[in-house]
């Protein structure tokens, strides 16, 4: 029995061992230029308790993303740290489509109104990188075959398409 109880303790250690090393922070965005609607569609995935943390920190408070006013605190957050800018170095004008949240992820949507993709001239994408300092953001640009993929990291969170 001891020999049994030393087992299955090594092993919750060893499991618990294995997921704290596995921990990584990572988000992934892909945009696409949907022809029927004329718009590029920019779909943004997080970790959910990367997300959490990060609002708790901010704020000293819990979020349920579901709440109208706490998804607001979100949306000012990713506008902040994700923007388009045209040629002239103006910002794009992205619209809020909305939040969906499951137990392991945060999707947020948004789109650029009667705008390619070639008429971006620069992707900002510092979310999670200003609290996270191992964060890496991935954008994968265009449909299917032909999606280009930039990665953003501290050192890198401003580039061209």
């Amino acid at each position: 029995m001891r020999r049994l109880k030393f087992l299955a303790a090594a092993a919750l250690v060893c499991i618990s061992a294995a997921a704290h090393a596995h921990r990584y922070h990572a988000g992934i965005t892909d945009m696409s230029f949907n022809a029927r609607t004329g718009s590029t569609e920019i779909v943004h995935t997080y970790m959910l308790h990367d997300v959490e943390a990060l609002l708790a920190n901010l704020y000293q408070r819990r979020f349920d993303l579901q709440d109208p006013d706490d998804e607001a605190v979100l949306r000012k957050y990713i506008e902040q740290r994700f923007y388009l800018l045209a040629p002239d170095k103006s910002r794009l004008p992205l619209r809020w489509v909305g939040v969906a949240v499951d137990t392991q992820s945060v999707i947020i949507y948004q789109e650029l109104d009667a705008t390619p993709l070639e008429k971006i001239a620069t992707i900002h994408d510092d979310v999670l990188i200003d609290f996270l300092p191992d964060q890496v953001n991935t954008i994968n640009l265009g449909p299917g075959a032909a999606v280009r993929s930039l990665t953003f990291q501290r050192d890198s969170v401003r580039q061209h398409p």
